[in-house]
């Protein structure tokens, strides 16, 4: 377990202070912890509810739902090569993984973590993690170390794969190359950008190019929904005033009390692989004097915060700019957009959450 010290307890009733923790995280829990999070524990095929006007969502269900019954049998490296689907062998040139490839709110994770929950094999034997995590693996256990930790499991998921720094890129489609020939079944998500949803397939392609050798494993599966274009950045809740973001701090039991630009001081110091340990026992986060992001470096530590903050279902009420004003123009329109579009949703989903911190 983690190990987060204060350098001073708060006294009794005070809230807690993310600044104030230094957490140190073992190897041994970054494995433990490639589950599904606890906002998708509970997520079954049974839950996802289809559009009913997009079939590909009930198609996607019923593709997943057979990957997974096919998933049965000896391990990975007990049995060699298994068979993928019901009553058919997989052929060795065949497609050995999925790819889900979709705009945001249209269940991906949901169906990801289904696919895990639903896999016939104990939770020691089968993995899930977004891109981030697993390339923190490797960065804690070394590269032979994560193949033989994984080369025993039966399915290794990957939420949120990330095209957008090419030496990650390279360093995990080595990764499942290995796991792949070891025996692992794989099954990936990534996001199609606002604004690309009529170019079809596209993030599709992007993937398959980017990970070379390993495109004929996997098969694209694309799940349809509502256009983002026509939803636009998610209208963020009003932000509170200073006195308000305090006193619900101070009443909230496991609730931090931070400034904004003192967190994004203090996440420069603290490696995201530790970001959801930073996180542990907290009930709520309260911010107070929220502002632009300066950099791209501050950007991207703060979203690998806001993901471990979904994913504990941790809200957050907040004074200052609304979380939509927290990229500029020139952060929405580069290379790392899609994070920034993702962080945007779900700190407001969590800023919703908070609301009825305020109103208690």
């Amino acid at each position: 377990m983690a190990d987060p010290a204060p350098a001073d307890p708060p006294p009794a009733g005070a809230p807690l202070s993310l600044c104030a923790r230094e957490p140190h995280v073992p190897a041994e829990r970054l494995v433990a912890e490639m589950v599904p999070p606890p906002r998708f524990d509970a997520v079954r095929f049974e839950t996802y509810v289809p559009d009913p006007t997009q079939p590909s969502q009930s198609e996607a269900v019923r593709v997943l739902s057979g990957f997974a019954a096919g998933l049965g049998g000896a391990s990975a490296s007990g049995g060699g090569r298994r068979r993928w689907f019901a009553r058919k062998p997989a052929a060795a040139t065949g497609p050995r993984g999925v790819y889900l490839d979709g705009g945001y709110g249209v269940g991906k994770t949901h169906l990801l973590a289904s696919l895990w929950h639903a896999t016939p094999a104990a939770a020691e034997h089968k993995a899930f993690g977004t891109f981030v995590e697993l390339t923190n693996l490797v960065g804690a256990l070394g590269f032979q170390q994560t193949v033989r930790t994984l080369s025993d499991h039966r399915l290794l998921c990957i939420d949120e794969f990330e095209l957008d720094d090419p030496g990650d890129t390279v360093l995990v489609s080595s990764l499942l190359g290995r796991l792949v020939d070891a025996g692992v079944a794989l099954a990936a998500t990534s996001n199609t950008l606002p604004g690309k949803l009529g170019e079809g397939r596209f993030a599709a392609a992007d993937f398959l190019r980017e990970i070379q050798g390993l495109s004929a494993r996997f098969r694209p599966l694309r799940i349809d929904g509502e256009d983002y274009r026509h939803r636009g950045l998610p209208e963020a809740p009003p932000p509170y005033a200073d006195a308000e973001v305090t006193r619900v701090a101070y009443r909230t039991a496991g609730a931090s009390l931070d400034d904004f630009p003192s967190l994004l001081g203090h996440l420069s110091k603290v490696h995201p692989s530790r970001y959801g340990a930073l996180c542990d026992g907290i009930g709520a986060v309260c911010l107070t004097g929220v502002q632009a992001v300066p950099d791209q470096a501050t950007a991207l530590r703060l979203v690998v915060l806001a993901d471990r903050l979904y994913d504990r279902e941790v809200p957050i009420l907040a004074s200052g700019l609304p979380f939509d004003q927290l990229f500029g123009e020139e952060m929405l329109n580069g290379g790392y957009r899609k994070k920034y579009f993702r962080a945007i949703s779900r700190l407001t989903a969590l800023a919703r959450e908070a609301k009825v911190l305020a109103e208690a």
